[in-house]
């Protein structure tokens, strides 16, 4: 399956990026946001980061936004990538009405970061067709692509998914579902930890991710890499650790609540570990 008319639902950082690198694979994307000027917010973005990689080699700014229509509400396609906020409600909200939308033979799949995909294909006549596609920010530079495979999903989904993932540059990699995956359930508590020893004053932030970054050879500290994720979703993220696990040690640290509650997110926001104002 090709796949050749994909809708986005979502047109943040993420749905943006992963709306780009369809258009790019000179698919037809249909993007849609209930956020009013989020997808004209989302295009721009799109045109900047186009411009950048055509000096590099990138598909042609034009030609590719050109495939990209923006939509006011859900419409059929092919292919469902839902990248909306890591709220499970929101997102079992947005599988329902795509079940009723899209044709049967459609899969729905999700951008999730920890969200079980088995909760969101439950309320779908149609579970063996859902999955998770989880891609990287930002997405148009991130090689990987984690495809998560719910109870029910079948063997021609995922393959799907994984060959689509292949057509697009990506290197797929296969993980069951469990709480938060692979990626998140080694990551989240990385950099739950690193905030831990900021809390605690074992170091100030720029050590703390100085010494993660050349001690370990990351190209980001793990303070500078929350605040490019969110610490709204990486407090999200830590609490389906927290309870689909039943583990005390996956609790956010309160230093991390104490942010998100005083609205600093992160680069979204303008500051959080660190000020990007």
């Amino acid at each position: 399956m090709r796949f050749a008319t994909v809708l986005v639902v979502g047109a943040g950082q993420m749905g943006a990026g992963i709306a780009q690198t369809l258009a790019g694979s000179g698919r037809t994307v249909r993007l849609h946001d209930t956020v009013p000027g989020a997808p004209e917010h989302a295009l721009e973005g799109m045109r900047r980061s186009l411009e950048k990689l055509a000096s590099k080699g990138g598909p042609d700014p034009v030609e590719t936004l050109a495939r990209v229509e923006v939509v006011p509400e859900l419409r059929p396609a092919e292919l469902m990538i839902e990248a909306i906020v890591e709220d499970e409600s929101a997102k079992l909200e947005v599988f329902r009405a795509a079940d009723s939308l899209l044709p049967p033979e459609a899969i729905l799949a999700s951008n999730t970061s920890s969200i079980p995909i088995g909760t969101l294909a439950a309320v779908t006549t149609r579970p063996d067709r859902v999955a998770g596609m989880h891609f990287f920010n930002p997405v148009p530079v991130m090689a990987l692509v984690e495809v998560i495979r719910g109870a029910e999903t079948s063997d021609a989904t995922a393959d799907a998914i994984v060959a689509l993932a292949r057509e697009l540059g990506k290197t797929p990699a296969l993980a069951n579902d469990r709480p938060g995956f692979v990626s998140n359930r080694i990551l989240m508590p990385f950099i739950n930890e690193a905030v831990w020893a900021l809390h605690e004053g074992v170091a100030e932030a720029e050590a703390i991710d100085t010494i993660a970054k050349l001690g370990f050879n990351h190209p980001l500290g793990p303070l500078a890499l929350a605040d490019l994720i969110g610490l709204d979703t990486c407090v999200a993220i830590m609490e389906v650790l927290q309870r689909g696990l039943g583990d005390e040690r996956f609790a956010p640290c309160p230093l991390l609540r104490e942010l998100v509650a005083e609205g600093r997110m992160g680069r979204k926001s303008g500051s959080g570990f660190y000020d990007y104002q």
